[in-house]
């Protein structure tokens, strides 16, 4: 299994995440971010944005829905043909164990 977590741009959370339910995935965890990537920020006028707001959407799949699913959130998620700066990342990490709280039942 492997928790895949996505850095998007809050205007296109809600793209992924119905695209994501309308493949078969409709698990996910989503927090509001604040961070900069590569593009360091954003400058308007004199005024340097340091921080700008994200969404972060966390899923966890088998490992052989992966590149299916890291697909559909990149095209989901990019900014016209050719995306953007800004429009996001992927990070992807292998998940050795799951526990359900309310059953106690380990799941992997």
């Amino acid at each position: 299994m492997y928790l895949l977590r996505a850095i998007v741009r809050p205007e296109k959370s809600s793209v992924v995440m119905k695209a994501l339910f309308d493949a078969g995935f409709p698990a996910i965890t989503k927090l509001s971010v604040f961070g900069r990537g590569k593009q360091r920020g954003l400058k308007v006028g004199n005024v340097t944005y340091d921080e700008l707001p994200k969404d972060l959407l966390m899923i966890v799949i088998d490992e052989k829905d992966k590149d299916f699913v890291i697909e559909t959130i990149m095209e989901a998620a990019r900014t016209g043909e050719k995306g953007q700066f800004g429009d996001g990342k992927i990070f992807v990490t292998p998940v050795e164990e799951t526990y359900t709280i309310s059953s106690g039942r380990k799941e992997v």
